[in-house]
């Protein structure tokens, strides 16, 4: 049949990426506490395309994804991208995961376990080196020291949502990123909780107010110490409960341009 993709392109511009976008598949990916997860993913993969070929072979991508969606990993991610590279004759090949992510945590005094869902991403590109960013969106509970301080009792509380993409140089367990979000917070979220945990989530958080800036500047100064993080992104984004807005706070840094 006429290979019409590897047709000759005469309008001498390249493109930067093309591929496929929002491809649902069963994944199964790294896990700290169980080894492995299934789960089910979002994916996007691209590759450049040279000046002179008017398109790509789309079904390559799922070809390649489907025999590496068993197991996701730092290694076959790379493999993955390495096959790219190979197969569609390119220079960049990028890929693309966004999944729920589940942890199994036992509640602060009553022990009771569950699984609380996060929501985890990898980005991963490979030219001449891989570079890899990975994402997690931690929802966590704030109490503002301001509503503290001004009333004669209680405080404003809220839900929030502390995003952090973080790239490395070596491997980071997205557990290790979750825990330092919502160690930073004013309290830690739990999918199922005893009267006796909320007394100690509510009283935690009371003793533990912080705007946005405070969990912001926390999550970068225990980001700051992990010598394996090389950029990091912090979103903080709180779901105001007397305002009719939300409260949003953001630090970026470049850790390996520092002398």
């Amino acid at each position: 049949m006429k290979d019409v993709q590897s047709e000759r392109d005469y309008r001498n511009i390249p493109i930067n990426k093309v591929g496929i976008r929002n491809l649902r598949i069963p994944i199964v990916v790294r896990d700290q506490q169980h080894k492995t997860q299934p789960t089910i993913a979002e994916v996007n993969m691209y590759v450049n395309l040279p000046h002179h070929y008017r398109g790509t072979h789309m079904s390559r991508f799922g070809e390649i994804l489907h025999r590496y969606a068993h197991d996701l990993s730092l290694e076959t991610l790379t493999s993955i991208l390495e096959e790219m590279k190979e197969r569609f004759e390119c220079e960049e090949a990028h890929l693309e995961i966004r999944f729920p992510y589940f942890v199994y945590k036992a509640a602060p005094v009553s022990g009771v376990k569950s699984y609380m869902e996060y929501v985890c991403s990898v980005k991963a590109s490979l030219r001449d080196k891989l570079s890899l960013f990975m994402e997690v969106e931690v929802p966590v509970h704030s109490l503002c020291p301001c509503s503290k301080e001004i009333s004669s009792y209680g405080a404003h509380n809220q839900r929030g949502i502390v995003r952090i993409q973080a790239q490395t140089s070596s491997f980071v367990w997205f557990e290790e990123l979750i825990a330092i979000a919502e160690k930073n917070a004013s309290a830690p979220l739990f999918a199922i909780l005893k009267r006796s945990d909320e007394k100690y989530i509510t009283e935690r958080a009371y003793m533990n107010a912080k705007f946005v800036e405070d969990t912001a500047r926390d999550i970068a100064l225990a980001l700051n110490r992990d010598e394996r993080i090389l950029w990091y992104q912090v979103e903080v984004e709180n779901h105001e409960s007397i305002h009719n807005h939300n409260a949003y706070a953001s630090i970026t840094k470049e850790k390996s341009y520092e002398n």
